[in-house]
């Protein structure tokens, strides 16, 4: 929501929800769309299955989002905490700008959690327990914040910012909340790659770090600081 709050201007054409996951925000979108079509598009049968049950959107596509293009100019193309796992945005942040009609907005918002202890920690630990296993180049991805400016900004109004958001996580027996948290997203490649007694001792490593980087505190939780970036780009 507040990356759809920050949409000022769209054009014309249909809003697309690009990743649109379950449809959680098919509704907000099409509420916002004043009689736009909203258009949900996923990689995902099954996501795409479960965003059918909700409302708002007039049509879903299961497409990749590498190769995919729509039927016609959009006014809105609103990507929230997707693109991260697409490569190459270099190339596909301006391909996307161009489908664009004018006065049409891209709203984006990425994971920028990359180098805090939750995320930089399974990879530095994989590469000391298992050296060279690991593509360094796999999962997902964020250029430096300079870098979309270079890409975007001269291409219309381009807005771009920061939000640390302050989460409280809950303790299950046995593990630690960040664990159960980043597990089964930014971690999920790298435990992919390993057998089963190799993850283990990973998670066991990881567990290790993450009582000292995010201390459960006497209540059973954790207050987990996890920053987002954000931009706006009107052509």
């Amino acid at each position: 929501m507040d990356l759809l709050n920050a949409v000022g201007q769209m054009g014309a054409g249909d809003v697309i929800d690009l990743g649109c996951g379950a449809g959680q925000m098919g509704a907000a979108l099409a509420e916002r769309a004043m009689g736009r079509d909203v258009i949900g598009v996923d990689a995902s049968p099954a996501m795409l299955e479960k965003a059918r049950q909700t409302r708002g959107y007039k049509s879903l596509g299961q497409a990749d989002i590498r190769e995919w293009h729509p039927r016609r100019a959009p006014g809105l193309i609103y990507s929230n905490a997707v693109l991260h796992w697409i490569g190459d945005h270099p190339a596909l942040m301006p391909r996307l700008a161009a489908m664009l009609g004018k006065g049409g907005t891209l709203a984006v918002q990425l994971p920028h959690q990359n180098n805090a202890p939750s995320h930089r920690v399974w990879r530095t630990l994989a590469e000391d327990l298992f050296p060279g296993r690991i593509d360094a180049g796999s999962g997902p991805d964020v250029l430096p914040p300079v870098e979309y400016d270079t890409l975007l900004a001269p291409k219309g109004k381009f807005r771009m910012w920061e939000t640390e958001y302050y989460q409280r996580l809950t303790a299950e027996p046995g593990s630690h909340p960040v664990r159960r948290y980043t597990e089964s997203t930014y971690a999920r490649p790298i435990l992919a790659e390993l057998e089963p007694d190799e993850r283990a001792a990973l998670i066991a490593r990881y567990e290790d770090v993450m009582q000292t980087a995010y201390p459960v505190r006497g209540d059973g939780t954790v207050l987990f600081p996890f920053r987002r970036l954000f931009f706006t780009l009107t052509v």
